[in-house]
């Protein structure tokens, strides 16, 4: 990130709200995005986020999801310039303990029942089917960049043919309940639980419309292998706090978890291959983003019996 455009954003979050420059403590940072606590001289504090694209339109999705009802972090000011997106939030504090799988359940039934809007990009049957193809998209971007050579990847090339094939029938059912308001990022560090069990959902950054059970897959993460069985628990638990019945009915004839965990992984992958060919477009993590697509395109051709 451009240190000096980061520090100019908050000069200018600062202006527009009155505030003198604050001292600065980083939460988290990473290459695309970074998460800092500010420190006014009179020691109110707020979170300063500041990202690059894709990830620039997250204030959009926190005013939105406010609206509708969702607990969210207030969004105090918010700006962008040349592609980068800065914002002051509220800051929730340290949290009184970790999520746990009721907090998850509970808060997913809240993000789901919320009204969709037009804002949010849209991840429907069709949407689904396109994803093998977009990555076979990305793949030929990176070759012809002299990137990820047929003769080392020609395994991931085989398997995104497969699943391109298999996708048209797999994706059936993208569309039954719950459908609509899609986190994306739903772990539970991105579930601040304060006292008396009070919640708020952090990073709406890739929020969009789709299958909620995307949500559910991913709750807990992707390091380990898929656990259909683990799935199926949360998402009766799901149910039990007030979702639909339907999350737990087969589509593309395989039963819910299984096609969570398929279509879940087959999201990532493509959005890695993107990460890969455009947002991060650095060669030298191609031997790491090789290693997770490999991993969860043969989880995939597992999940999805393909």
């Amino acid at each position: 990130m451009d240190e000096s455009l980061t520090a100019d954003l908050l000069h200018n979050l600062c202006t527009a709200t009155g505030r003198p420059t604050p001292a600065r403590e980083e939460v988290r940072v990473w290459s695309m995005s970074g998460v800092e606590r500010a420190t006014f001289p009179d020691r109110t504090t707020a979170i300063f986020k500041y990202a690059k694209r894709p990830f620039d339109s997250e204030d959009q999705a926190l005013r939105l999801a406010h609206t509708l009802g969702i607990p969210v972090p207030k969004v105090y000011v918010s700006a962008v310039r040349e592609g980068r997106l800065g914002m002051l939030l509220e800051d929730l504090g340290t949290a009184f303990r970790e999520a746990d799988d009721l907090d998850g359940a509970s808060a997913a039934v809240v993000v789901h029942s919320a009204r969709t809007a037009p804002p949010l990009a849209l991840l429907d049957e069709e949407g689904l089917r396109a994803l093998p193809v977009r990555a076979l998209d990305h793949l030929r971007a990176l070759r012809k960049a002299d990137r990820w050579a047929a003769e080392d990847t020609d395994d991931i090339e085989q398997a995104l043919e497969l699943l391109a094939r298999a996708a048209p029938h797999r994706a059936s059912g993208a569309t039954l309940a719950p459908f609509g308001w899609v986190h994306s990022e739903f772990h539970p560090t991105s579930l601040h639980i304060g006292r008396g069990s009070t919640w708020r959902l952090l990073d709406f950054a890739r929020a969009f419309t789709g299958p909620g059970l995307l949500d559910l897959a991913s709750w807990h993460g992707t390091i380990e292998d898929p656990d259909p069985a683990r799935l199926r628990a949360f998402m009766e638990r799901y149910v039990a706090a007030g979702g639909t019945p339907d999350a737990l009915a087969p589509r593309g004839e395989l039963p819910a978890e299984q096609w969570a965990l398929g279509w879940q992984r087959i999201w990532s992958v493509e959005w890695f291959m993107e990460q890969a060919a455009r947002w991060i477009n650095d060669p030298a993590t191609d031997p790491a983003y090789t290693k997770v697509v490999r991993r969860h395109l043969t989880d995939v051709l597992r999940l999805l019996e393909v």
